[in-house]
């Protein structure tokens, strides 16, 4: 606890103190003037045209548009974003905004009506937009509270579950709820204000049934401020290089259509439909309603991570361009006060714009003191300019957002090319914006993510694996289908599991370890319990003989042995607890019962878990019972490339003990092969290779065993 840890600490929460002292005045400057003036004049018009999006009053985009910036300037870490409104966000802000005030709650009597709705009826337009600035505002300080509560509690890691095809997918779909919303304010058709499922479809049907209505003046303003938005903006980015400012297309295109509809009369001439009122200077501050709060708190917390979302990726661009961090916990406790701050003054949900962050980077803003600026000119428009706008075509604000989308538009061009690179990062990407599109963005957004996190627990649960080989001459081992020249070492098996193992993908494990090998463990050990039942009545009876050398049938009589193997399976008779009597069998030669007996070509299995990072308690239990199946029938399970913290983890589930010790483990695959061909050769010098499997012995007396002559000429198997 010192002061300098105490100004540390002043200065994380209060970026500004960080770079302001270091403000360059004679070299940034002028820029961050020219960047300001630039940017405020484009956040004006948009302030105006996103307005629409919210369903409030345009006037209140201003405000949206002023307030967010002036705290962010003190606690944001991104030097050349530019906080406001940004149409997503808008368009979900709006859908809540319609939901929670539609205009059916607002019908009255002839007498004091004061707007018409899409099926006639009068409405009260004046309580209704109150209700909807109110509804906005509240859900914007709550948007706020729960950013702050995010960056307080150091959780900004969960914008990372917003995955890039994610995010592409959802804003693609957003731009075209966008597009719908807008395409009957261009045309001036009055419809009911949809939402929730299928939305988006119920209003371009009731748009195209009313079509004929379409208002002329506005369409073609509107198709006109398209067209050349576009093409100018084309221009922009073509000869970015050669021209020093971006032209600002919008500001022209919006005082040129506010002179041609104020000196034609428009509105009076036409019916067209215009601005109309904006209010000058600035509304109280109100407090929230906070009865409200319950029905907007599901959308409010999808709201709050698309609009962190969307500015921290915008903000880490420019951050990485000129070579600076952004703290994203930082972020979100800098958008928190700012939609906390700004809901207290009739503003809707700030962010970033891409189009409007890019005016700022490229007219030379290098600090958010271009920020400031820009709020001034803001400022400008609210105090003075609010009067001369009121003319202004709404169509023509309208056709400013829709010209804004290209760039969203063009995500669509990445499909393709995700397809080639990964084809469930393409899935994830329609997925999201067909979801978005038919549920409506916040339960769109729910499912993209939900469907995300299910590729990804498919493709654990559904790994790849493989038998692997070794490339002769080296200790490389790699996949047999794969390649042609591995050669697998002579009876060792070895399978590479590339995931962690936990309950959900242990099955996947066992059918793995069967196709690797070609056998079923626990199906040859019972068959062969089976065998030696049998094989144990017939030296009963006398048809077989035991020797100390295995078994052998009596030459003086024959062989009844041969029995179909059609009696089922009994278990739990197998384990039935008797004394056991060891008789040796060579279990891959021909039996004198006939009994199916899967052959096992190997003596040693070796898992590869260099891609196991962690093991559940139901996968140490499973790999232990796995181990024991493949111990009783002589086949020793060895483990190579482990991480070291499975050590540990299989100390603390009690995996090892007397048959499963440690010495079974391997640093590499090499290893392990190099000590079983060790033991191998160890074990050919010192005894022939037979199996010894226990025989479960039904009678209580002990089977003597006879002691047969040997011919002169005869070897044992000793000696052979």
């Amino acid at each position: 606890c010192s002061r300098k840890r105490a100004f540390q600490i002043t200065k994380s929460f209060l970026p500004i103190l960080e770079w302001l002292p270091n403000y360059r005045v004679k070299e940034w400057l002028v820029s961050d003037v020219i960047s300001g003036v630039s940017t405020g004049l484009v956040a004006t018009l948009q302030g105006l045209a996103y307005a629409l999006l919210v369903a409030v009053p345009v006037g209140y985009g201003l405000y949206s548009a002023f307030f967010p910036i002036l705290t962010y300037f003190f606690l944001g870490t991104s030097r050349h974003i530019s906080v406001g409104p940004f149409p997503v966000v808008s368009l979900m802000v709006g859908s809540v905004v319609l939901s929670m005030a539609p205009d059916d709650n607002f019908l009255i009597d002839g007498s004091n009506s004061t707007g018409i709705n899409g099926t006639g009826a009068l409405i009260d337009t004046e309580s209704r937009d109150a209700q909807r600035v109110l509804i906005a505002s509240t859900l914007t300080f709550l948007v706020g509270i729960l950013q702050v509560i995010f960056g307080v509690l150091q959780i900004g890691f969960i914008v990372r579950y917003l995955a890039d095809p994610l995010v592409g997918g959802f804003t693609t779909a957003a731009a075209f709820q966008v597009l719908v919303s807008q395409l009957k304010i261009v045309l001036n058709v009055s419809t009911k204000n949809y939402n929730g499922v299928l939305s988006i479809i119920y209003t371009l049907i009731e748009t195209f049934e009313k079509i004929g209505t379409t208002n002329i003046a506005d369409l073609i303003a509107g198709l006109l401020t398209i067209f050349v938005c576009m093409v100018v903006k084309e221009i922009n980015d073509r000869f970015k290089h050669k021209i020093p400012i971006p032209i600002p297309i919008e500001v022209i295109v919006t005082i040129v259509a506010t002179g041609i509809s104020y000196a034609a009369d428009l509105e009076k001439k036409y019916n067209a439909g215009i601005v109309k009122s904006i209010p000058r200077g600035f509304l109280p501050p109100e407090p929230p309603a906070v009865s409200l709060f319950s029905q907007m708190i599901a959308a409010s917390f999808s709201i709050a991570v698309v609009a962190y979302a969307i500015a921290v990726s915008v903000g880490k661009v420019y951050a990485s361009k000129y070579d600076y961090a952004i703290d994203g916990n930082q972020e979100f406790i800098a958008f928190g006060f700012s939609n906390i701050f700004s809901g207290a003054f009739s503003c809707f949900v700030a962010t970033t714009a891409l189009s409007r962050t890019a005016v700022q980077e490229s007219t030379g803003g290098k600090t958010q003191v271009a920020g400031i600026i820009s709020a001034g000119i803001v400022l400008i428009s609210i105090v003075a300019l609010g009067k001369l706008l009121e003319p202004l075509q709404k169509s023509v604000l309208a056709a400013v957002v829709i010209a804004n989308l290209k760039g969203m538009f063009m995500q669509v061009f990445d499909v393709p090319r995700l397809w080639r690179q990964n084809k469930v990062d393409a899935m994830i990407w329609v997925f999201t914006c067909v979801a978005s599109i038919i549920l409506g963005l916040d339960l769109g957004l729910l499912a993209g993510l939900l469907f995300g996190l299910l590729t990804v627990v498919l493709r654990v649960q559904f790994p790849s694996w493989g038998g692997f080989g070794n490339i002769p001459g080296t200790d490389i081992y790699k996949k047999v289908k794969d390649y042609k020249n591995v050669i697998e070492p002579e009876g060792v098996k070895i399978l590479k599991f590339s995931s962690p193992i936990f309950y959900a993908n242990i099955d996947g494990l066992k059918s793995s370890l069967k196709s690797t090998v070609g056998f079923d463990a626990v199906k040859v050990y019972n068959k062969r319990l089976k065998a030696l039942r049998k094989i144990q009545k017939l030296i009963k009876k006398g048809k077989l003989k035991a020797t100390k050398n295995g078994i052998i049938s009596d030459p003086g009589i024959s062989n009844e042995a041969f029995e179909t193997d059609e009696e089922p399976e009994d278990n739990e008779d197998l384990q039935v607890p008797t004394k056991e009597v060891e008789i040796q069998v060579d279990w891959n030669s021909e039996l004198p019962v006939k009994v199916n007996i899967p052959k096992v070509p190997i003596h040693s299995l070796i898992l590869d878990f260099g891609a196991v990072t962690f093991l559940d308690i139901v996968a140490v239990r499973s790999i232990k019972t796995i181990i024991r199946e493949f111990e009783r029938i002589d086949v020793r399970v060895y483990f190579a490339s482990y991480q070291d913290n499975l050590i540990s983890q299989l100390e603390r589930s009690a995996f090892f003990d007397d048959i499963v010790r440690k010495d079974i483990f391997f640093l590499t695959v090499h290893d392990a092969v190099l000590y079983i061909r060790n033991q191998m050769t160890y074990s050919d010098n010192q005894d022939p290779i037979f199996e010894k499997i226990s025989l479960m012995q039904e009678s209580k007396e002990p089977i003597e065993f006879t002691e047969t002559s040997r011919l002169d000429d005869e070897l044992d198997v000793q000696e052979e």
